[in-house]
């Protein structure tokens, strides 16, 4: 029999229905699927996601204002975006720029250690030494769970800078290990810290590279990694600054940072024309750097001190609270929080209280575009290396508050570690006295230098001390050639 002839009309019909039945499972799913972001509005956000400081509620909520960002700033991301005004301001070249504010040379190092228990454990170890061209690099070390390359690289920059405005001839560094030392036992923490000190032997030394306490290191700390470099060296008490006055320290240089920052608030007061004695000041973090500034704020300069914060939380006595109190209940408790007479807060209703000063002294990034337009008060002195973003100081510049930034702000500690590393190296010891007044000489002069270019530029004093930093390491690049 012969085959019946198929319509050609009715063969492809069929194909198309077969497809079209084939492609509906597909179509169905993607109607019903809800939109990534969807979802993600509706979950609650993880400490990890807001590390910048924002709350839970504020990643549901709508734009607040055009100048908040869509995605995190990096730490690096900020101090380049005060780098470039301050360049451009100073018409420096392309190739002076790029040759500035490009680290020198950055060490990612594998930290193998036999834990308590018999198990290994690898942590990951950064040193970034960013520009020696005036002097050997000077940067401390931190033992924090946050720390990345990109936190190190900003933080090695704006030691560039820092040692720039307080004119002391050293360049920039900066090092630590991805690590809660929390978690870990002294012994633990002693043969991690050697076997850091190892692996970056080869690009430290007291003409090199000078490392000092950070955030979670002390003067133990120094004293293992002096140790380990001079069990290779000798014995070379100027490796490493911070250490105990019984291995070469220097008087005055635990409380350094903070008295720094009082120094900057005193001379801010002038500018700004305010009555420290009716000043009353919030600070966000109660460790070394905060707790110094609390007890020289009101021991020396007859201030008030309203709020006080640690990693558990903060307090609040508008009638003031008392840093022999606050400090007791620490070493009683392990934080502030509780502290009679005082009512509990969050870090971040602290950065938010009704106060004359506000005293970031904690982490980074702490102040950004989400409550930058929440912060009430009137004067805001960085403790704190970078804790306020760009989108922040647009909002305080319009807001007319007046920021003293931290490459300023925070050099005490740099300039006793150079007090201390000259001492090492003269083999001769300052008493507690000439340390203080060495201390207020520098930190005076190098206000009055920044305001001076602040008010030349018609610029905010962040940019201002920017750009005396930049004309000054450019300067130093040129006359040692490129």
């Amino acid at each position: 029999m012969a085959r019946k002839k198929k319509n050609k009309k009715s063969v492809h019909k069929k194909k198309r229905t077969a497809l079209r039945k084939k492609s509906r499972p597909i179509r169905k799913k993607l109607v019903h699927k809800k939109p990534a972001h969807k979802k993600n509005v509706r979950k609650k956000s993880s400490p990890k996601k807001n590390r910048r400081g924002g709350t839970p509620q504020s990643v549901a909520l709508p734009v607040r204002q055009p100048s908040q960002p869509a995605k995190n700033i990096s730490s690096y991301d900020v101090v380049l975006h005060n780098f470039d005004i301050a360049a451009a301001k100073l018409q420096l070249s392309e190739e002076i720029k790029q040759l500035i504010k490009t680290p020198d040379r950055e060490l990612r190092v594998e930290l193998p250690i036999i834990m308590d228990d018999g198990k290994l454990n690898t942590f990951i170890g950064y040193r970034v030494q960013h520009n020696n061209a005036r002097g050997p690099t000077k940067g401390g070390i931190r033992y924090h769970p946050d720390v990345d390359l990109d936190e190190v690289r900003a933080l090695a920059s704006l030691m560039t800078w820092k040692t720039a405005i307080v004119d002391i001839p050293f360049g920039g560094a900066k090092g630590g290990i991805a690590v809660d030392p929390k978690q870990l036992s002294l012994g633990e923490l002693e043969r991690l810290t050697r076997i850091f000190t190892q692996k970056i032997d080869c690009v430290i030394g007291p003409s090199e590279d000078i490392p000092a306490p950070d955030v979670n290191t002390n003067a133990q700390v120094m004293s293992w990694m002096m140790d380990q470099y001079s069990r290779r060296h000798g014995h070379t008490p100027a490796v490493v600054t911070g250490k105990p006055l019984e291995l070469g320290g220097s008087a005055g240089r635990e409380e350094a940072t903070g008295r720094g920052v009082c120094i900057a608030l005193r001379e801010a007061s002038k500018s700004f024309k305010f009555d420290l004695r009716k000043t009353a000041v919030a600070i966000q973090g109660f460790g070394n750097v905060g707790a110094h500034a609390a007890r020289i704020l009101e021991d020396e300069f007859g201030v008030k001190v309203v709020g006080v914060s640690d990693v558990k939380g903060g307090v609040y006595n508008p009638r003031g609270i008392r840093y022999k109190d606050a400090m007791e209940h620490v070493l009683e408790t392990g934080s502030v929080v509780g502290l009679k007479g005082a009512a509990k807060i969050t870090n971040a209703e602290l950065l938010e209280l009704k106060c004359d000063v506000l005293i970031p002294a904690a982490m980074g990034g702490q102040l950004h575009a989400r409550n930058a337009d929440r912060v009430k008060a009137k004067l805001i002195v960085e403790a704190a290396n970078g804790p306020t973003t760009y989108e922040a100081d647009d909002i305080f510049a319009a807001r007319k508050i007046p920021v003293i930034p931290d490459i300023y702000a925070n050099a005490g500690g740099v300039t006793v570690s150079y007090f201390e590393w000259a001492q090492n190296l003269q083999q001769f010891r300052w008493d507690y006295q000439r340390v203080v007044a060495e201390l207020e000489k520098i930190m005076t002069t190098s206000y009055a230098e920044v305001m001076k270019t602040t008010e030349k530029y018609n610029v905010s004093i962040r940019i201002g001390a920017f750009i005396l930093a930049v004309d000054r390491v450019a300067k130093a690049t040129k006359l040692r050639g490129i």
